[in-house]
Order: structure tokens, then C-alpha cells, then sequence
């Protein structure tokens, strides 16, 4: 038997994670000079959290360092439990290559390990879609290598697309100029947003309105799905639960017999995207390819 390991920015919740029998490492977050940890929805308080983002509030997050990694491995390690890691995107984060030096260090100490480490090229929902495959297949008497080839293959088929209400935190992010952000503000214009073949975040494109948004994810998801042999869709949001209601009901529309999973986006992927983010992950055509 092998250990499905993933992190925290996969946002599935604790009890859902805990159904799959996957294990997982948390992301921290500091906010008014306090850190707190992204234990997927066990302790952490995320409607205070999401209280806090619509007020503005700027927490910052801190990627898994190579230490935290190295305790977190070495037990299964020890007991001669082969491990399958599914990583937040290295396009995004450090952690990732944190990870790949805490298994050098590890096989050092112990050449027996086996560790097999998987860059996801996706976030939030889209990480933990992939996570939630490979356990169902885990389950169904896969072995680690049958399950791992099969996410390293689908892995660039499965899209996302997302769109922010309040660009102030895309902005402090470095993902649009300060310039761009307050006149976009100003014209009620929301970006569309895609994760690329490199596990980056890419605008590519803009609209006037909240409801155009809306429209415009659904309808990229949809014609997703329409080339896709895994009728499944997982939603996250960031508050604004109408939004999400609205989403739901417009793939519904086309999709009756569609599978959601709806779940809220984490903390620590939230710290980034601000109140109102909306996401949706789906499988089918291969996603943009980066520049």
C-alpha cells in the first residue's frame, strides 16, 4: 500500500480528504501580525477569514519550506511506506522545488525511500480534482506507478477558469498594475483568468460586469466539457455564495445529469484572490500553452 500525500491549496475539506484516505501538509497564513494554519476547514474560522477580505484586509501566506517537508515524509519513509506527493503548482509557489530538495535529503538518509513527486500545474480545486482521481483509482487497486502516469498524462486537460470581484488583491499580487486595477474598478471590468502549461496564472480576458463574468467562465467550462469523457465539474468560491448559486444553476441548465462538487476556496488561496473569487475546474481540451 502507498500514501497519497497532497497540501493545502488543494481546498478540499479535511472530512472530504480524510474519505479518500489522503494525507496533507498545511500552508500558513499571517494576518494582523498573527499566523494561523490552512488545516482544510477543521479549526481555522473561514467566514471570520472571509469577514476580514471584504473588509481589505492583506494576509500574506508562506510557502512549505524544505524542513516541514522532510518531517512530514520521514515517518512513512521510515515505516517503508511508499509515498505518491501531488503538489500546488510550481508556477505559483516554491514549495513544489522545496519538496523535490526534502527528498534528496531524505534518500540520503534513507536510499530505500520511495517518493514519487507530482507538479500539478493547477490550484485550489483543480490541485484537489486531480487529488480526488487518483485516490478513486488508488481505491479501484491501482498501483502507484499506474496512478501517477494517469495524472501526469491528464493533468494539462484539466482547465480552470476564474474571475475576481475586487482587483485590489490581484493587483497586490503583481498580476495587473496598480494603473489597471483602479481603472478597472472604476468601469465594473472583472478579469477572466486561466492557469497555463506551466502552472501559471494568465488573464486572458476582461469584462464589463459581474453577471458577464459569471456567463463567460460557464460558458468556457462548458465547451470544455463538451470534449470530456469525465462529466464532472468542482466549483470553489470566496464568499459570495449567490454568485456561486447562480453558476451552479446556469451548468445545470446544460448539464443536468453534470456531477458538482461546490466547495469554498481556502484561505490561503483566497489570501490571493480576494472576496467573490469564483473557479471552476473541469477535464477536456488541453489547456493554453504558456508563452
Amino acid at each position: 500500500m502507498y500514501q497519497i500525500i497532497t497540501d493545502s491549496c488543494c481546498d478540499l475539506p479535511a472530512k472530504r480528504l480524510a474519505e479518500l484516505g489522503v494525507q496533507y501538509i498545511s500552508m500558513t497564513i499571517e494576518l494582523e501580525g498573527k499566523e494561523y494554519i490552512d488545516d482544510m476547514g477543521e479549526q481555522f474560522d473561514a467566514k471570520w477569514f472571509l469577514e476580514k477580505l471584504k473588509e481589505n484586509a492583506q494576509p500574506t501566506t508562506s510557502q512549505i519550506n524544505v524542513g516541514r517537508y522532510v518531517e512530514f515524509f520521514r515517518p512513512y519513509v521510515e515505516s517503508h511506506t511508499p509515498i505518491l506527493y501531488l503538489g500546488f503548482s510550481s508556477g505559483m509557489s516554491g514549495s513544489f522545488q522545496s519538496a523535490v530538495q526534502a527528498v534528496a535529503i531524505l534518500k540520503e538518509e534513507y536510499p530505500h525511500a520511495e517518493i514519487t513527486l507530482i507538479d500539478t500545474k493547477s490550484a485550489s480545486l483543480g490541485e484537489g480534482f486531480l487529488v480526488a482521481e487518483a485516490a478513486k483509482r488508488q481505491s479501484e487497486g491501482w498501483s502507484l506507478h499506474e496512478v501517477s502516469q494517469w495524472v501526469e498524462e491528464h493533468k494539462l486537460s484539466l482547465d480552470s477558469w476564474v474571475t475576481v470581484d475586487d482587483l485590489r488583491h490581484l493587483e497586490r499580487g503583481g498580476r495587473i498594475s496598480k494603473t489597471a486595477a483602479a481603472i478597472g474598478g472604476l468601469l465594473n471590468v472583472k478579469p477572466i483568468i486561466t492557469v497555463d502549461t506551466d502552472g501559471k496564472l494568465k488573464n486572458v480576458d476582461k469584462v464589463r460586469g459581474r453577471n458577464k463574468s459569471i456567463q463567460k467562465i460557464v460558458d468556457k467550462t462548458v465547451a470544455n466539457l463538451r470534449e470530456s469523457q469525465i462529466e464532472t465539474v468542482y466549483l470553489a468560491n470566496a464568499g459570495d455564495d449567490e454568485a456561486a448559486e447562480k453558476v451552479l444553476r446556469l451548468l445545470k441548465e446544460q448539464f443536468p445529469a453534470l456531477i458538482i462538487y461546490h466547495y469554498p476556496l481556502g484561505p490561503t488561496i483566497a489570501s490571493h484572490t480576494g472576496y467573490g473569487c469564483l473557479a471552476l475546474f473541469s477535464f477536456g481540451k488541453t489547456r493554453l500553452i504558456s508563452d
